[in-house]
C-alpha cells in the first residue's frame, strides 16, 4: 500500500510527529486514570493521519498533546524533532463546537489570528486573506454575517478557514464534522479535500467514522478501549484526489469492513471494562 501526499504524489516522508512510548494518567478519585498507554506512532511530511476508536478511548488527549495542550506522562511526542513545550502558530486547531467568536462577522473571525503576536501584518495584507478564505469557504456572499445568522456547515467553514488563514504548517482536527447531517458532512469532506489539495497541510484527524477516516486519510491509527493503546496502524491505498465514487469500489468496501470489526471489537472490551467496574 502506498502513501500519497493530496496531489497524488508519493509523500516525502520525512518525519514530522513522533510518539515515543507515550503515556498520560489524570488524577482520579479511585487513583491515577490512566488514558494513553505506551502509544508509539509517526505522522510523516503532507500526511492525513485519522485516529479513530472507541468513544472516551483517549484519541482527544493524543491530539492534546500535539497541540501543546496536555504533557504527557511518560514518553516524548516531538514535532520536527523537538519536544513539545506548549501550543504555537503552526498548529491550526479545529474541534467539533465550531470555534468561532460569536460577536465577529465572518470576516473578523478570519482575520482575528492575524492581528495577534507573530502573526500580525498589515490591514491591507489581512484583507485580502480573508478575501482568500471567504472564497475558498463559499463565504465571500457572508463577509458581514454574524456565526449566528450561519448553518452548521458554514460555521464549520468559518471555523477552517480561521485555522488556515494563519498558515499553520499542522491541522489538528478533533470530530470537526460531528455535529454536521450527513450530506453537509460529506459536502463538507470533499471541501477539506479541495482546499489540502491547494495549502498541503500535514493533518491529524480524530474521528468516529470509518468511513469518514478512508475517504480522507492517507494513515489510519486504530487505538483500543481505554487506556488508548496502538491496535493497528493502516496504511490507505487510495490516491489523492479522491472522489465520492470511491466509496462504492469493492476495496473501500474490504477495507471498512475490516477497520469497523477493529473498532466494534473495542467497543465491547470497553462495554466489558464498564462491568467490571460496577461489578
Amino acid at each position: 500500500m502506498n502513501e500519497s501526499a493530496y496531489n497524488g504524489t508519493a509523500s516525502a516522508g520525512r518525519q514530522r510527529i513522533s510518539f515515543d512510548r507515550v503515556s498520560v494518567e489524570f488524577p482520579a478519585a479511585r487513583g491515577p486514570l490512566r488514558v494513553v498507554d505506551d502509544v508509539s506512532f509517526s505522522v510523516a511530511d503532507r500526511e492525513f493521519v485519522a485516529i479513530i476508536g472507541p468513544s472516551g478511548c483517549g484519541k482527544t488527549t493524543m491530539m492534546n498533546i500535539v497541540a501543546g495542550f496536555v504533557q504527557p506522562n511518560s514518553g516524548t511526542v516531538l514535532l520536527d524533532g523537538k519536544p513539545i513545550a506548549g501550543p504555537g502558530p503552526e498548529r491550526g486547531v479545529i474541534f467539533q463546537e465550531y470555534g468561532v467568536f460569536p460577536w465577529l462577522n465572518v470576516e473578523d473571525n478570519i482575520g482575528f489570528g492575524l492581528k495577534l503576536g507573530a502573526n500580525r501584518i498589515g490591514a491591507a495584507e489581512r484583507k485580502q486573506i480573508c478575501e482568500r478564505y471567504m472564497r475558498l469557504m463559499g463565504l465571500t456572499d457572508f463577509a458581514h454575517a454574524y456565526p449566528k445568522t450561519l448553518s452548521g456547515g458554514m460555521r464549520q467553514r468559518l471555523a477552517i478557514a480561521r485555522a488556515y488563514a494563519v498558515s499553520p504548517q499542522f491541522l489538528l482536527m478533533d470530530e470537526p464534522f460531528g455535529a454536521l447531517d450527513a450530506q453537509t458532512r460529506s459536502a463538507m469532506q470533499d471541501l477539506l479535500l479541495q482546499v489540502l489539495a491547494a495549502e498541503n497541510k500535514t493533518v491529524m484527524l480524530i474521528t468516529h467514522s470509518v468511513e469518514e477516516a478512508i475517504y480522507l486519510s492517507s494513515k489510519i491509527v486504530v487505538v483500543t478501549a481505554r487506556p488508548a493503546r496502538i491496535r493497528e496502524v493502516i496504511q490507505v491505498p487510495f490516491a489523492y484526489p479522491r472522489e465520492s465514487g470511491l466509496h462504492e469500489r469493492a476495496e473501500f468496501t474490504q477495507l471498512r469492513a475490516h477497520v469497523r470489526d477493529l473498532v466494534m471489537q473495542e467497543y465491547a472490551a470497553q462495554a466489558r471494562q464498564g462491568f467490571a467496574v460496577t461489578d
